[in-house]
Order: C-alpha cells, then sequence, then structure tokens
C-alpha cells in the first residue's frame, strides 16, 4: 500500500522529520505521536509526501521549515520517477488537487479519497475539514489489523469507521472512495 499525502501549509518553527515538521489538520487527523510503533513503521513504509520543496519525503525524513508553492512542472519528473519505481498493489490517494498535478498513478490500482458532507440527503464537497478526515482515514489504515491490497479491501476497512461508497475506475479515471464526514 502505497499512501500519498500532501504537505501542510502550517508548520512548526524548527527542522525535523516531515510528519512532526507539517501541523495542518490532515496531519492532526493522522496524530503520528499517538500511533503504535507498528503503525508508525508501516507509516514510514507506506507515506509518501509530496513536498513543493523537498519533493518526495517520507515520515521521518529531516527537512526544514519552508513556504514555497509548488511547481508542477518542475516537480513532475523527479517525482514521477521515484513513485513510478514503487512497486504497490494498491495506491491510496489523499493528495489535494494542486498535487495530484505532478504525477498520475495507474488508475486500476489507484483511489482517490473524495470527502464529502451530507445535509438534508444531499451530498455536499467539503475542502478545508476533507484535508482533517483524509488524515483520519490515514491513521485507521496504518492501525488496521490488515494492509488492503485493492479498492474493495480499502473501503471495507474505511467504512468501519465512515459511511463511503466506493466507484470504480476506469481506463483513465481511478477508482474513488467517497468517504462522508461525520
Amino acid at each position: 500500500m502505497l499512501i500519498l499525502l500532501p504537505p501542510s501549509e502550517k508548520k512548526a518553527a524548527d527542522p525535523g522529520p516531515a510528519i512532526t515538521l507539517y501541523t495542518g489538520v490532515l496531519y492532526q487527523g493522522l496524530g503520528w505521536s499517538t500511533l503504535t510503533k507498528a503503525a508508525q513503521s508501516r507509516g514510514q513504509r507506506s507515506i509518501a509526501i509530496i513536498s513543493a520543496k523537498y519533493g518526495l519525503v517520507h515520515p521521518l525524513d529531516e527537512i526544514a521549515p519552508y513556504k514555497e508553492k509548488i511547481d508542477t512542472q518542475k516537480m513532475r519528473a523527479p517525482i514521477s520517477a521515484e513513485l513510478d519505481a514503487i512497486d504497490t498493489d494498491l495506491i491510496i490517494d489523499c493528495r489535494s488537487s494542486t498535487y495530484q498535478g505532478v504525477w498520475t498513478a495507474p488508475a486500476y490500482k489507484c483511489v482517490e479519497i473524495k470527502v464529502f458532507q451530507k445535509g438534508d440527503g444531499v451530498k455536499k464537497v467539503i475542502t478545508h475539514m476533507s484535508k482533517k478526515v483524509r488524515g483520519e482515514v490515514t491513521r485507521l489504515l496504518l492501525l488496521s489489523a490488515t494492509i488492503p491490497t485493492n479498492a474493495q479491501e480499502l473501503a471495507e476497512i474505511v467504512s468501519k469507521n465512515f459511511e463511503c461508497e466506493l466507484f470504480e475506475n476506469s481506463a483513465k479515471e481511478p477508482w474513488v472512495l467517497e468517504v462522508i464526514a461525520g
């Protein structure tokens, strides 16, 4: 399993591991410091963060605080080369749209996590709090007794904590797991 995360605009003031430097709502929802050692180990192997300054980083990679917008053209080749080289059955895409432009995952094994809210029986797209839910989904996967190897297994794990619906991929579009925020 490969979990793709965006960075966070909000960052800690001192240099350190990427997972503790990023302090935005996604990373608050993930709650790295409260994970078990086994879950943190799984996270180090499974999480890839797309950084505007550093490219592809893993949770324990040491980085310094920065303020930088992603240069999609500049980052596309190096990030694509690194991600294409990772052998995995399942890619869970929790990136924001800004960071999706640097790499297109193979549609047949990629599941994009989209977050909605329900009001009066109608689904509504939410933006800011969707990051928190993506962090919570990531946490759930790191703590899960099983590692999902396909979209159906992913949906089964996420559905234990969230109302969700899985939509099948097409030739060019990834699977989509719509998660309803509580």
